[in-house]
């Protein structure tokens, strides 16, 4: 085992990889209740939601694990979630088996890609100090989310965002989280964030911001409802309007993910000559998963970028991955428990993660203006924007621009004016 995911090589142990998958578990295990509750708005059954949710992503979690030894854990986006049933269930009124099926035909398309090394190409021509600034750029979003989780960052009519009510309840078990963690770090305790969202949990439930479960174990809900019902819609796919749905998906998920792979592989140390290893594997596996959850019944998954909470702790091998997919076993049975994982518990972590990720930025060469321009409107439209794919393709557009503008345009892979010229039609017709 040890041999298999390398152990010696990446410097690490059965109890790193094993405290890192459960960090990240920890880190991701709101999807499980999060994700129903929006796609159930689209009229899909929660309780079926639920169990494909869990399936979803232990599939993506063991085949990310073992066929590209990268310590990342898979589920269904947030984001795509949300686009799913806001934008194309309720904004557009197409069903739910029908969005559903679409998400099946990206996801075989991406498994093409995949195949074809298309996407692995991509990834690999990607500038260094861009992938840098992709990097740092996911480390200020997903800390943006855990200030936002924490209440501390709130919206705001008149300034967009503002402070929160600090005193509340929820917020000071946050701070409570953070500071805790925070002094654990520092006097570089191993598995701070873990042990910081513990202790939260267990200040919660004492101080009644967590309510106890009531049960320990709950009966797995059936997929009956859900399973399979992307075979019988394949015919209702051919309008342009599910085309355009079925590109969405491609273009969001694709480089969220490229995102997440490029954060993590940089932040556990196993990037090698600006190149991902394994880095076809991956995606494979992450586009394989899309297509099992939609099998099963969940709208397209995603490498979490929470994963860098796990690599944060020490997780530097598939066998993190793998220990996060047994997690989400368990949790299949063990569902009323969740309830004491909520976005106060994990916020901690997140903006601590976040600031170990933007780290990545002092790689960045600052003294070139052609550099430093694309580099930083990336890092920051991602969390302004709320959207890592967003970030990238700024940044996408604005370098191949901007070494055009030097005559270094030799410089720039030609796969980067294509996806200029892309990026640039996908904002101007979105």
């Amino acid at each position: 085992m040890k041999t298999f995911f390398q152990f010696d090589e990446r410097e690490t142990t059965y109890r790193k990889e094993t405290l890192a998958g459960i960090t990240t578990f920890l880190s991701m295990a709101y999807i499980l209740v999060v994700n129903p509750i929006i796609l159930s708005q689209a009229g899909m059954d929660k309780g079926a939601l639920f169990t494909a949710t869990a399936l979803s992503a232990i599939v993506g979690s063991l085949l990310i694990g073992i066929l590209a030894n990268f310590p990342i854990g898979i589920a269904p986006s947030m984001g795509l979630n949300s686009f799913f049933t806001f934008s194309v269930c309720i904004g557009m009124g197409v069903p739910w088996e029908i969005a559903l099926t679409g998400v099946f035909v990206a996801g075989v398309i991406f498994m093409i890609l995949s195949v074809m090394k298309i996407r692995e190409k991509i990834i690999n021509v990607i500038p260094q100090d861009l992938k840098y600034a992709i990097a740092g750029g996911i480390g200020f979003f997903v800390a943006f989310i855990g200030f936002k989780n924490a209440g501390l960052v709130v919206s705001n009519p008149e300034t967009f965002v503002s402070m929160g009510n600090v005193a509340s309840p929820g917020t000071l078990l946050a701070v409570f989280g953070f500071v805790i963690t925070l002094m654990m770090l520092v006097r570089g305790v191993r598995g701070g964030i873990f042990y910081g969202m513990v202790a939260t949990t267990i200040l919660g439930m004492l101080t009644g911001n967590i309510d106890v479960p009531q049960s320990i174990i709950g009966k797995v809900p059936s997929l009956e409802p859900t399973f399979g019902v992307v075979f019988t819609h394949l015919g209702d796919i051919f309008t342009l309007e599910i085309i355009a749905v079925i590109l969405t998906f491609l273009f969001v998920a694709f480089f969220d993910t490229a995102g997440a792979l490029i954060a993590v592989a940089s932040q556990a140390g196993i990037m090698r000559n600006n190149k991902i290893p394994n880095a076809g594997r991956a995606l494979l596996a992450d586009s394989a998963s899309g297509v099992a959850g939609a099998i099963f019944g969940t709208s397209t998954t995603a490498s979490f970028v929470e994963s860098s909470a796990g690599v944060a702790v020490g997780g530097r091998t598939g066998f993190t991955s793998i220990v996060i997919a047994f997690c989400f076993s368990i949790a299949l049975f063990f569902s009323p428990v969740l309830s004491v994982i909520t976005p106060e518990v994990t916020a901690p972590a997140l903006i601590i993660v976040g600031a170990l990720m933007a780290t990545e930025v002092r790689h960045i060469n600052w003294s070139r203006l052609e550099i430093v321009i694309p580099s930083f409107v990336t890092i920051i439209m991602m969390p302004l924007t709320f959207s890592v794919a967003t970030g990238i393709a700024l940044g996408f557009v604005l370098y191949p621009l901007a070494m055009i503008s030097l005559k270094k345009w030799k410089h720039v892979h030609p796969i980067m004016y294509f996806l200029c010229a892309l990026f640039i039609g996908y904002f101007a017709f979105s």
